[in-house]
């Protein structure tokens, strides 16, 4: 009793360091997966991979132990702190790449720091623990374990926890093939593996995909994507093509726009006045979804003038910037167009002043380029932009395709001054609500600059495509949607269905007006506007709008939908989504969900060995 006393006394610190952590990384899963939460499940792959970290600490000698041990504590705890916030904001976890964006940190810290709760803090309090440890083994007069036997702890600890965790991994590996390999969910492997495992995997993913983008991909895999492509591209089209040809094309991404504010009021007054008008006089698609990830606006970007995927962690505008694309303003500016760029922010944020370059964009209109007469959120407000920019359009030589970018409506849509005053009622001192007013003010600000546009006669030679870049209300704000949109039982595929944005497609003299029921994503702008111009497109993974038969929307972690079945990755769930009811898996939905799988498989190979730079190669 007294040596086994002993030695429960000489490893109490990583005992104790044991379950705190165990406890703290099982409540981290909580934080994410309410509805789905199982300790059962969770409790097992989490204790093998606090295991593993434990292993290392019996190789430190234990009077150097304790304060080893409060330094990883304090790391993990504030690791978990930030993947909350992280995972608050866009509903993911961060990869390890995502640190290459930590400069973007600085210019949007409002928005980052009103997700934090005081709470949080919660993940930092055992450190008094470990500091009481400290304290007390200092005075103690406990044998310390040699060499040998601190090695052999190790190596047993060690090696019981990693068989035990492969276990987990492997199994997981075997229900969900490519997920281990993509990460292309990594919210559905934090949820099944623990947190700590999800960046173990993350980190092993980076190292290994950076060794093997100085690699080349088989000869074979290269064909298969290549044809895929090709018969993608290839896809018949009869419906508007050639339409708009030589006509001006002015694309406008409005910062968090989605579709739930479209024809809504309150208290009788129009949240959307203009759009709601204008959406009358366009092609309007009601069912269209923002398909972002961790690049947030920059993915929403990289989409529509790529018809790629996002990166599955991280931006593409940084880690793939000096690849070779096809780009949408490429092709216009080799078919004659005057291109541009604008946007009344830093040149550098997401990397743009590098990435436009590389996607063909001429000019790029940035923060240097405009007087900031006018801050709203986060820089120059959206009114002065849109008057601004209008100057700027019209020194553009004709045609010209110029790609517009908001910035006032940005999260966390604080600037109730500068927004101006909307009858809120019940909403008011509410994210729903000072969301409200933030698209109200962009709303009027977009109206004012059609309107100057029709003035000016551009309108009658321009196509306008205008539509939502990404969410802009939380998950964790969920109840304060659903009370806004009268829903009473909110569940994960209502939730699904509410992450659409506004996508709209005005023609000259209002041409092709009305409600086109299409499911799509922002993937299949640039295919749409490529049938519309005549443009001889190739090397895309979206679909035309006009004329697809095919509704089927893919999302970065691997969800997807049909218009009737919604596949949501981090539960593996199948839904109807005219009933609301769950679906159990048949050999065609997972046929579906390995397609969707395969297919950003397909997009990240495109861009992880910049392969559109070999096809363009075969094609001269």
């Amino acid at each position: 009793m007294k040596k086994l006393k002993n030695i429960i006394v000489n490893i109490i610190d990583i005992i104790l360091f044991f379950v705190t952590v165990v406890i703290k990384t099982i409540t981290y899963g909580r934080q994410i997966q309410e509805n789905y939460f199982s300790i059962h499940s969770l409790i097992y792959p989490v204790i093998a991979s606090v295991i593993i970290i434990c292993s290392l600490l019996f190789l430190v000698k234990r009077n150097k132990r304790p304060r080893i041990l409060i330094i990883l504590n304090l790391i993990l705890s504030i690791v978990f702190i930030c993947d909350l916030n992280y995972y608050r904001y866009f509903k993911d976890i961060p990869s390890l790449s995502v640190l290459r964006n930590g400069i973007l940190l600085g210019s949007v810290k409002s928005s980052i720091g009103s997700l934090f709760k005081l709470s949080d803090l919660l993940f930092l309090c055992d450190l008094i623990i470990f500091i009481f440890i400290k304290e007390f083994l200092r005075y103690r007069n406990i044998k310390e374990n040699n060499l040998k036997i601190r090695i052999i702890s190790f190596a047993a600890t060690f090696l019981f926890g990693c068989f035990l965790n492969s276990i987990y991994i492997y199994n997981l590996s075997v229900t969900q093939p490519r997920l281990i390999s993509t990460m292309f969910n990594r919210v559905y492997i934090a949820k099944e593996l623990g947190i700590i495992n999800a960046h173990g995997i993350d980190i092993y993913n980076i190292v290994k995909n950076e060794l093997s983008r100085h690699t080349s991909i088989t000869e074979e895999k290269e064909i298969i994507i290549k044809s895929f492509m090709e018969n993608n591209s290839n896809a018949l089209n009869s419906n508007l093509t050639g339409e708009s040809k030589g006509k001006n094309l002015i694309m406008i991404q409005v910062e968090a726009l989605q579709q739930f504010v479209i024809d809504k009021t309150i208290n009788g007054k129009e949240i959307t006045p203009n759009l709601n008008r204008w959406i009358k006089r366009s092609a309007y698609f009601n069912n269209f979804f923002y398909q972002t990830s961790a690049g947030g606006t920059s993915d929403a970007e990289f989409m529509s003038n790529n018809s790629l995927y996002p990166a599955p962690s991280g931006a593409a505008y940084y880690l793939y910037s000096s690849n070779e694309y096809n780009a949408l303003p490429e092709l216009l500016r080799n078919n004659g167009y005057d291109t541009a760029a604008l946007h009344g922010f830093k040149s550098t944020f997401w990397n743009r002043d590098v990435i436009y370059k590389s996607l063909g964009f001429n000019n790029f209109f940035n923060e240097k380029d405009y007087i900031i007469n006018e801050k709203i959120g986060l820089g120059l407000s959206d009114k002065s932009f849109f008057e601004q920019s209008l100057e700027k359009i019209k020194s553009l030589q004709k045609p010209f395709y110029t790609f517009l970018i908001t910035l006032s409506s940005h999260f966390p849509f604080e600037d109730r001054i500068g927004y101006g005053d909307f009858p809120l009622g019940d909403y008011e001192n509410t994210l729903i609500g000072d969301y409200i007013r933030a698209v109200h003010y962009t709303d009027e600000a977009l109206g004012n600059f059609l309107e100057n546009l029709e003035k000016e006669g551009l309108l009658q030679e321009s196509i306008v495509v205008i539509y939502g870049d990404h969410s802009a209300i939380s998950k964790d704000k969920q109840d304060e949607l659903a009370k806004f949109m009268g829903i009473e039982d909110m569940n994960e595929i209502k939730w699904a269905m509410l992450q659409k944005v506004p996508m709209i497609i005005h023609f000259p003299e209002d041409k092709h007006k009305g409600v086109y029921e299409t499911f799509g994503g922002q993937i299949d702008i640039y295919p749409t506007l490529s049938n519309l111009f005549s443009l001889d497109s190739y090397d895309v993974l979206g679909k035309d709008l006009f004329n697809s038969k095919n509704g089927t929307v893919i999302f970065r972690d691997g969800s997807f939908t049909d218009g009737s079945v919604y596949y949501s990755a981090p539960s593996n769930s199948y839904f109807d989504i005219k009933t609301n009811t769950k679906l159990v898996e048949n050999e065609y939905l997972k046929l579906k969900k390995e397609n969707a799988a395969m297919q950003l498989e397909y997009s990240d190979d495109i861009l992880k060995h910049n392969l559109l730079k070999k096809y363009n190669k075969i094609k001269e």
